[in-house]
This record gives C-alpha cells, structure tokens and sequence, in this order.
C-alpha cells in the first residue's frame, strides 16, 4: 500500500490516496499500527483520501493513533487539498472536500505548480451544548468553572464538527497541558471526550496555543481547536475576530467572519516523503 506523509505546521498524518490504492480493511487498526513513531511511519494518525458520494472532490476520514475515527481535522484538510491538487485528482485552486463536518470550500495558493498554502471554510461553530457535547451550563459554555484533578480552571466549550474545551492560562506549561490535557479530555463533563486547548493571551489580536488532542495525546497544532479559541476569544472578548495563532508548529491566520458566521483558517501544507507500507 503507497502511503504519503504530509503535515501542516507539525499536525503530520500518514494519507493513504483511496483513488489508486484499495481501501483499508480495519483503517481503526491500521492507523494504530501506521502511526506508531516506532515501529511505524509515525504520526497523528491516518488520512484517508477517497472518492465522494456526496459530489466533492474527495471525501477525507481520520482516524487518531489510538484508532478512534474523528469528525474532522483542519490542518489534515489543508493536506488532503493539497495532495489533491498536486497529484492531479482536480487541478483546481477551488476545491470541496467532505468531511464529517460536511462539505467544506477551500482556496489554494499555487506557486511552482504546487500547492504551498489553503485557506479553509472551516463553516460555523457549534454553540449548542448538547451538541458539542458537554455536560457544563450554557449554550454555549463561556467560563465555565471545570474541577479537574482538584484544581478549578474557567473553560469555553466550543464544537467545530469535534469537541473542543478552552481555557486561558498565564502559561501554558508542561505540568497544565500533560497533567490535566488527558483528565480534561475524558472528563465526565464531555461524553465523546474533547479536544483541549491551552491559550496564552498575547494581545487582542494574537495568541499563543498548545492542545491536548482527543485520541492523540499533545500534538504541534490543531486547525480545529485554533478555529474553536478564535470563536471562544470573541465570545469571552479576549479577541478580535482575526488573529495570528502560534502554535507549537508555526502559526495559524483565523477569522470568525461577521457576514457569513464561518470560521476561516488560512495556512501551510507540506509534503514530507512517499513510502510503501508493507501489509
């Protein structure tokens, strides 16, 4: 089986183009296996690029490297655009990928042939706290007091087509992020279990972000989470509707657009290598 790998901004995943190569039996099990930085390719988990039945371009499924299947993935829909593009599947600046968040419009920035940054309608963010889902109070949750391993942290939570929980800290250190990260993702208050990210107010136009990801433990950024701490800033009036977002990986460009209410992300794609992988 030929496999790519890609990251955007450190988010790295192994794709697998479904439109040559047949698809996974078990992509759950394969995905445990492929991602392992040991005994496998190594990354966050496994892209599936295949045809849609919806009528976009391509369909994208990803499973984390602990194989559960997850509804979306910002910074692996920036790759799935580009491998698309790059590999001939449409050739196209203008593309529609499905998700499990739906269909959602990307614009790609071409220089040398190639694909090199995607702008992405990430669509509009889930406010409604029985479907995020969470537990806290409120439509959506905004400062919530969360307990959580005998401390009390104010959390916003926000769905982008997967679950997100955001708190704001002085610092985010390694003690928050990997001490409370995996307490806060399988928190009674979050029945699907949720992203966590952990913000670092620079000015009301800048942040700083690390995450704990559901089903994948702290990874260099999340697209999905970077749009969901976009949302909460507004919402809490940390932030303005645009901001530049550092995470661990590089940086992130979002909008929360007034007009239209979608979330707006805009950043780099990279292919890494190809491979085969022998099963």
């Amino acid at each position: 089986m030929r496999f790519t790998k890609m990251h955007g901004i450190g988010n790295d995943y192994v794709y697998v183009d479904c439109f040559a190569e047949k698809m996974p039996a078990d992509p759950a099990a394969l995905a445990v296996k492929i991602a392992d930085r040991h005994f496998g390719v190594g990354g966050d988990g496994l892209i599936l690029i295949s045809p849609s039945e919806l009528g976009a371009d391509a369909r994208m499924r990803m499973f984390n490297a602990d194989g559960s299947e997850s509804e979306m993935c910002g910074n692996g829909l920036r790759c799935v655009a580009k491998y698309v593009y790059d590999h001939g599947i449409k050739r196209s600046d203008k593309l529609r990928i499905e998700t499990g968040n739906g269909i959602l419009s990307v614009e790609l920035e071409i220089k040398a042939g190639r694909a090199e940054r995607v702008r992405v309608n990430m669509g509009k963010p889930i406010l409604e706290a029985a479907k995020i889902p969470t537990k806290l109070a409120g439509s959506p949750p905004l400062d919530v007091p969360l307990s959580v391993d005998g401390r009390t942290l104010q959390v916003t939570s926000i769905s982008m087509g997967n679950p997100h929980c955001v708190t704001y800290v002085e610092q985010a250190t390694d003690e928050l992020v990997l001490g409370l990260g995996p307490k806060i993702e399988h928190h009674p208050m979050f029945p699907a279990r949720v992203n966590v990210e952990f913000i670092e107010i620079i000015s009301p136009r800048e942040v700083r972000q690390r995450t704990w990801e559901r089903g994948s433990g702290e990874t260099l950024a999340c697209g999905t989470g970077a749009s969901a701490v976009c949302v909460a800033g507004v919402l809490t009036g940390r932030t303005e509707r645009r901001i530049i977002n550092h995470l661990r990986g590089g940086d992130l460009e979002l909008e929360w657009n007034e007009a239209d209410g979608c979330v707006y992300k805009t950043g780099p794609a990279v292919e890494v290598f190809n491979g085969e992988w022998p099963e």
